[in-house]
């Protein structure tokens, strides 16, 4: 998996914007304007991603790939290489488990809208 499948297949997913807030090389997507996947552009490809807090801990255990997130909260979030250790489907369903977390935790109101979309 390389960036530009990343980022295309965040963007198809309903509600999805893109932008720099932090700096030039990390590439932020956000459903609604919350975040759900982060994307360093500079050096190695790694993604961070929200998961549970249960699962956050088994996918550090069962994959070399993935670390506590970097720069962020580490209960919630794991940083995951993109090295091709670990297969495009599951990277995809991680970053489906992200977004379907941050929406899960936006109230009723603004996640109407998102289905009005």
């Amino acid at each position: 998996m390389n960036i530009e499948e990343i980022r295309e297949f965040c963007l198809s997913m309903k509600g999805v914007s893109e932008d720099f807030p932090f700096d030039e090389t990390t590439l932020v997507f956000k459903v609604l304007g919350k975040m759900f996947c982060l994307a360093n552009l500079e050096g190695d490809l790694r993604i961070n991603i929200k998961n549970t807090p249960e699962k956050i801990i088994a996918l550090r255990e069962e994959y070399q790939a993935v670390s506590p997130g970097y720069h962020m909260n580490k209960k919630h979030w794991n940083t995951v290489m993109i090295d091709g250790t670990i297969k495009k489907e599951i990277i995809q369903e991680w970053i489906v488990e992200s977004y379907n977390l941050v929406i899960k935790g936006m109230p009723k109101k603004i996640v109407e809208k998102l289905n009005m979309l």
